[in-house]
């Protein structure tokens, strides 16, 4: 089954339970945005899980859009 975009480079490919997971990779957004919440720099998290800056961005990006939704 192909991925379907959520979001720029957020994706529901049907890995991780459902979760939501940055594109062509299977870190789901929660544990970016968990990690960075905890205290883990940006730098630290593109690190641990091997993922760009760019995906850590378009994580906060799109957690920011779900919340303005909700307001």
């Amino acid at each position: 089954m192909a991925a379907i975009e959520i979001a720029p480079r957020i994706v529901d490919e049907k890995v991780c339970f459902g979760k939501l997971v940055i594109k062509e990779t299977r870190v789901p957004v929660y544990i970016v945005l968990a990690k960075l919440a905890g205290g883990m720099t940006m730098e630290q998290v593109f690190e641990e899980y091997d993922i760009s800056l760019e995906d850590i961005r378009a994580s906060l990006a799109y957690e920011a859009s779900v919340t303005e939704r909700l307001q």
